[in-house]
């Protein structure tokens, strides 16, 4: 195993300082560090996070290769400088078996660029009839421990309230798309003004608030831990916020494309845009960007979804609803609240690692961490080319917008997965 020194680097935005790699772990950091049978990386202006951990990734295989793999999506991970993703199961087959989970693992595993923590389906098939076998995913090589039916809510509040005690044996978490599936029907994006002008069927943020609601309060009688998937409206931040004061164990993510782009965007007609939960207003991003800030809403996560060109690049009807993000979450983390190093250290990488309990993941570099980290240059500014991304599918909803922050290296347990901006395998 190579050893690295990296010089001059500022770790979570302190004072410059070396860092020493050695045997997959961080061996030393100080100021003048020396080691002869290390690769030396210069640093200098650039700054260390701990590797960046993804509580919401989209990797369609088995099933949907042609819009990515395990091995693609690591790739891109990998390059936007996550060192860990956590693959939801709406695959194909759905990975509601010990089987399937240990497949999306072990491809993982090989592929080597980023570790792969598989979800679990709550339901078997997504179909929100009857319980998956959590159990035998929580006890497989992948060692399950977030559940979600993700696309899909799980409405039936019984079901909902069995799968919080089931999990709650093993400490396991589950992560509820909260909507309400009888309030969105033929939705098509977010109700409100700019809906009714373009005269496409609304999607109330009251969907969504509703079922956190009631999950909150399910959640609290069980005394288990539940996760909100892609918080979106203003209204969803006031109902978190009022659990956490009961000491609900609620915890809940926001997406980048949440926390950026309005529903004025649909005016354009470009599917790309299309997404769910849908783009809110600029009232709901306000709202977001504070609770994100004060920590009623805990981690960013991507909600990266690819999808193929037949998915996305046709009428807005008919188009799949979802964008790409894991090769420009930094960045958007970076335009939203400005180089604050440690905010973003603790919402992108050290409470979801936490939240996942995924070992070694989420640990600034410090002697004897293991060296999961990403180095970062602050005043690089990138256009986005679509073309120019890791992920097989292009549907990024930033293609040639300029954004700040640059991912310069991805160390993986000392090895790098991305040196000098580029893939190393």
């Amino acid at each position: 195993m190579t050893a690295y020194l990296i010089r001059s680097v500022s770790i979570v935005g302190g004072e410059p300082t070396d860092l020493l790699i050695r045997d997959g772990v961080v061996a030393e950091t100080g100021r003048g560090l020396a080691a002869d049978d290390a690769t030396v990386v210069d640093a200098s202006g650039l700054v260390a996070l701990p590797g960046l951990v993804d509580l919401h990734t989209h990797l369609r295989e088995p099933g949907r290769e042609d819009a990515e793999t395990v091995e693609s999506g690591s790739r891109a991970a990998a390059l936007g400088g996550y060192t860990a993703v956590c693959a939801m199961a709406n695959t194909s087959p759905v990975a509601d078996t010990a089987g399937v989970v240990e497949q999306v693992w072990r491809l993982g595993r090989e592929a080597g660029l980023v570790d792969v923590q598989p979800i679990g389906a709550v339901t078997v098939g997504l179909a929100g009839e009857r319980l998956a076998e959590l159990g035998a995913m929580a006890d497989s090589a992948a060692g399950v421990r977030i559940f979600s039916d993700d696309g899909h809510c799980v409405s039936d509040p019984r079901l909902m309230r069995r799968a919080l005690e089931y999990v709650k044996a093993f400490d396991g978490v589950i992560a509820q798309h909260a909507e309400e599936p009888r309030l969105t029907e033929g939705a098509q994006m977010h109700e409100g003004e700019v809906s009714t002008r373009l005269g496409l069927t609304g999607w109330p943020a009251v969907a969504e608030e509703a079922i956190i609601a009631r999950d909150v309060l399910l959640a609290e009688h069980v005394g288990s831990r539940l996760h909100v998937c892609h918080v979106s409206t203003a209204g969803s931040v006031e109902v978190l916020r009022q659990a956490k004061a009961r000491g609900v164990r609620v915890t809940a993510e926001v997406t980048p494309h949440h926390l950026l782009l309005t529903d004025e965007r649909a005016a354009s007609y470009d599917p790309v845009f299309k997404v769910n939960p849908p783009l809110r207003t600029a009232a709901d991003i306000a709202a977001l960007r504070e609770a994100l800030a004060e920590g009623v809403i805990d981690i960013i996560a991507t909600d990266h979804a690819p999808h193929a060109v037949e998915d996305k690049e046709c009428e807005w009807a008919y188009a799949r609803p979802g964008m790409l993000g894991l090769e420009t979450a930094l960045s958007i983390a970076l335009d939203v609240f400005g180089p604050r190093w440690d905010l973003i250290a603790e919402r992108m990488s050290r409470t979801p690692a936490r939240i996942a309990g995924l070992a070694g993941h989420g640990l600034d570099p410090a002697p004897g961490v293991p060296a999961n980290l990403t180095l970062v240059d602050p005043a690089a500014r990138r256009v986005i080319e679509p073309a120019e991304l890791a992920s097989r599918s292009r549907n990024t909803p930033y293609a040639r917008m300029t954004l700040p922050g640059r991912i310069v290296a991805t160390f993986l347990r000392g090895e790098p997965t991305v040196l000098d901006g580029k893939a190393v395998k």
